[in-house]
């Protein structure tokens, strides 16, 4: 090859990823994230997950309990940086008490795990609070007592919601639908935004969201939700697109608490761990609140 012939190929090949990179700019611009870091943890996240879920289910709850402390460890240091100390060693354990009670006694079991968790985490911090080095006043402290109750309420009780879904009739398929949902809800959005985004959601919020991706969340969402109703869950299929919607307002919502989370502590992500979401909460933000109608719908089938 002819040293012409080189130097052209070599100016194209940077002409070409030059425009990749402006293009990749822009979409990271007007989405927030990086596409293809996210696709990419994405995709890993969701094998890991469907995997534990279709092997055993004691191997799934362990993959929830690992997931729930990494998210309340991640919450709880974006409170100490906004200057509210969350205990983290306590908080997982109270955490661990939801999650063994749901998988051990049901929803009962849950709920007496969640009372429990108060209790210790109330008292882990109010006994911290008499170390010298940690007093602030009372103020603070009620204040610091409030944040780690918000914190194991917005994960870990959400989050032991999945394990009283896997227990059900067909459980890994309701979880599956849960998941292929809140996936094709984020999905679309995030397609519908990137390429028709103009009306913003909620600016003040999360200024990456648009009208636009809300309709293209509901448009993906309910469809994956009639599918999967239909052909895995054997349901009809407007009781399909019933939870669809459920689970777009409950994925869009979870998403935008997050946001408001973020921005009242000061934080762009909760984390750095995952590349293209931040942390592991911001992958999980949509899940959780998502998992109250999947049991809502579960309950009122009998699938309970």
């Amino acid at each position: 090859m002819s040293e012409e012939l080189r130097d052209d190929l070599r100016h194209r090949l940077e002409e070409r990823k030059t425009q990749f990179d402006e293009a990749s700019a822009r979409i990271e611009e007007k989405a927030g994230r990086n596409l293809f870091f996210a696709i990419g943890s994405g995709l890993v996240f969701g094998a890991v997950f469907l995997l534990s879920l279709f092997l055993a289910k004691p191997v799934f709850a362990g993959v929830v309990a690992l997931l729930v402390i990494v998210a309340l460890i991640e919450l709880a240091t974006a409170y100490r940086g906004a200057g509210r100390r969350v205990p983290r060693i306590g908080v997982s354990i109270s955490g661990l008490f939801i999650l063994f009670g749901a998988y051990q006694y049901g929803a009962k079991g849950m709920l007496g795990g969640f009372v429990a968790g108060l209790v210790v985490l109330g008292i882990w911090r109010l006994v911290e609070g008499l170390v010298p080095q940690w007093e602030v006043p009372p103020k603070t402290l009620v204040r610091d007592v409030f944040s780690g109750l918000f914190t194991l309420a917005y994960v870990a009780l959400l989050a032991s919601i999945a394990i009283l879904i896997v227990h059900g009739e067909s459980g890994e398929w309701w979880v599956f639908t849960l998941v292929a949902v809140v996936v094709s809800v984020d999905v679309g959005a995030y397609a519908a935004g990137v390429t028709l985004g103009k009306h913003k959601m909620t600016p003040r919020i999360s200024p990456n969201k648009t009208w636009e991706g809300f309709a293209g969340a509901v448009v993906a969402g309910v469809t994956v939700a009639i599918v999967c109703a239909v052909f895995l869950l054997e349901l009809p299929w407007w009781l399909g697109a019933l939870l669809g919607m459920m689970l777009v307002i409950t994925a869009t919502v979870g998403d935008l608490t997050e946001s408001l989370i973020k921005r009242n502590l000061g934080v762009k992500d909760m984390s750095s761990w995952v590349p293209g979401h931040g942390g592991f909460l911001d992958r999980l933000d949509s899940l959780l609140p998502s998992t109250v109608p999947v049991y809502f719908i579960m309950v009122i089938t009998g699938s309970v």
